[in-house]
């Protein structure tokens, strides 16, 4: 009985499990300004401002920027990142909603007639994951 408990109390601490993402942003530009990243679990919530599942944003370093996320459960999650120049939390646009400051995703680029969706961007997180992201 004391072997099936712990064995229940292991597989459930398993599936809870917490894992690292570290993110390498290439690209950035300068050292002024900030780089912020938004973490999507959904494809519904796909770059909407109010359903982030996680967001960070860290001092911009010219080149490549890193950044980790803890605590991060075992699932499938999208990255969206830009390079907030003037450090105002916000992604400026023009008035046609394009962006003007640099923005990357998670295994996708902008296309030509917009953002990519969901699934393009999509990658599944069982353990600490490294990814990559162009700007």
């Amino acid at each position: 009985m004391r072997i099936l408990l712990l064995l229940l109390i292991f597989c459930s601490g398993f599936a809870f499990s917490q894992n690292d993402l570290s993110i390498q942003v290439h690209g950035v530009p300068d050292s002024q300004g900030k780089v912020s990243i938004a973490i999507y679990d959904n494809e519904e919530g796909f770059l909407k401002f109010d359903k982030v599942f996680k967001y960070d944003s860290i001092a911009a370093e010219k080149g490549i920027t890193k950044i980790l996320v803890k605590d991060l459960p075992i699932g499938e999650y999208a990255v969206a990142v830009f390079y907030d120049e003037n450090s105002n939390d916000k992604l400026d646009t023009n008035w046609l909603g394009i962006p003007k400051e640099k923005v990357g995703f998670s295994k996708s680029k902008m296309k030509t007639f917009g953002p990519p969706n969901f699934k393009e961007c999509a990658f599944k997180v069982t353990s600490n994951t490294n990814i990559d992201v162009v700007l």
